[in-house]
């Protein structure tokens, strides 16, 4: 009886773990990824964190150049980009080499990406026509560091900047401005307990949080 009990103890200590665990990735993604993250992972095809191995060259894409053979006759005008899968969250394998055809267009409305850099990528289902981008813009490309395993500090600070909670709880009142004016500023020391938006986040923690709201 005594060992029963001892085994259940052990199982709900792991259990509550678990559910730790997978909250604390949430908040993660959310803080990263923005509100909107658990649509974004559900609306791409394609998710993956890759090494860019090469950056994006012009060409008229036709029916030998689209990764597709259900072209429509014609051509469009569209850039390709080459990635390295470092670690495959969905729609691809680790290690392979992903080639992707995107509209000229939509390539103006996110930020460039060039050889060797690191990205979290979330891409759409690829068209009839071979073509595909981020989901939702820059929103679906998420800058990484150099090692390519954790988010870029500056993406997670430029998020944190970005969000309505932030952007409220800094604004100051009527009556804490008109003080600030007139006291003089000081640097407040940096604390063991920082912000999320100055703490490493990594992709091994995103891609538990992606692969559980695809429900996977």
């Amino acid at each position: 009886m005594g060992v029963s009990r001892r085994g259940l103890v052990v199982a709900l200590a792991f259990l509550s773990s678990f559910v730790a665990a997978q909250q604390s990735d949430q908040v993660l993604a959310e803080r990263v990824l923005g509100p909107q993250w658990k649509q974004l992972s559900r609306r791409a095809g394609v998710i993956f964190a890759g090494t860019v191995l090469t950056a994006a060259a012009a060409q008229t894409l036709t029916s030998q150049t689209a990764a597709t053979d259900r072209l429509a006759p014609g051509t469009t005008p569209a850039v390709q980009l080459s990635f390295h899968v470092d670690e495959a969250i969905a729609g691809v394998e680790r290690g392979q080499v992903l080639t992707i055809h995107e509209w000229a267009g939509a390539w103006s409305m996110h930020r460039p990406m060039n050889k060797g850099q690191h990205f979290l990528m979330f891409l759409y289902p690829p068209s009839r026509l071979g073509l595909t981008s981020p989901v939702g813009g820059s929103l679906g490309q998420v800058a990484l560091d150099s090692s390519g395993q954790n988010v870029s500090l500056v993406h997670v600070v430029r998020q944190d900047a970005q969000s309505p909670d932030a952007q409220n709880r800094d604004a100051p009142k009527p009556a804490a401005a008109a003080a600030m004016a007139i006291a003089p500023r000081k640097e407040s020391p940096s604390q063991p307990g920082a912000p999320l938006g100055t703490r490493s986040v990594s992709v091994v923690q995103l891609a538990r949080a992606i692969r559980g709201a695809r429900g996977e």
